[in-house]
């Protein structure tokens, strides 16, 4: 239910040319992140890499911000790709809240009502946990320190759930544990760039 690697670097590459910008880096950056975790963790690494590539693939459709994750969940359902449609919708958010999103609440009533309803249906699994985690530590020059990216983003929106920052820094201890090292020797914080991936 998701493309293989090929066919998930073409819808990128085709929704940053729709929609120009950084956020097409950061989502190579979390691909990155998402891989590599898997491998060290016994997930599947082309799964993680895929999903975490397309995981902000609702930009494609325009400059947005709680929009971006309804037009992606629509969009990958609509190509039957169902694994990077929950992705899409459960990455941003802490516990299944959709109040828990930084950032504006741009959908229409009827998009809102479709992420409750969907979310309300998700159980929460390994993947949708490593995506949310690396989207959290995912720059658009490369990988940043968890701590630095959520306070980034906590600058520009004005404000950062305290619920998403407990649950994203347990996910680091959960997954250093899962592959037994380091999170940032493991994404190789020091030398990936997405610039080099393009």
């Amino acid at each position: 239910m998701y493309p293989n690697r090929e066919e998930a670097e073409r819808i990128l590459k085709e929704a940053e040319e729709l929609n120009p910008g950084v956020w097409a880096d950061h989502s190579r950056t979390t691909a990155h992140c998402a891989g590599k975790i898997a491998e060290y963790s016994g997930m599947d690494s082309e799964k993680a890499y895929v999903l975490g590539l397309l995981h902000d693939i609702g930009r494609r459709f325009g400059r947005s911000y709680l929009r971006h994750v309804s037009d992606g969940y629509s969009y990958m359902m609509s190509l039957g790709y169902d694994d990077v449609a929950r992705v899409c919708l459960t990455h941003s958010f802490s516990n299944r809240q959709i109040e828990t999103y930084v950032g504006d609440f741009d959908t229409t009533e009827e998009e809102t009502k479709l992420l409750r309803t969907k979310l309300a249906e998700v159980t929460i699994d390994d993947y949708d946990n490593l995506i949310k985690m690396c989207d959290a530590i995912a720059g658009t020059e490369g990988v940043m320190n968890i701590l630095d990216r959520m306070e980034d983003v906590r600058s520009r929106y004005g404000r950062y759930d305290p619920g998403m920052r407990k649950e994203n820094l347990e996910l680091v201890e959960y997954f250093e544990r899962k592959m037994g090292m380091n999170l940032y020797e493991a994404v190789e914080k020091d030398t990936y760039k997405p610039s080099d991936h393009r």
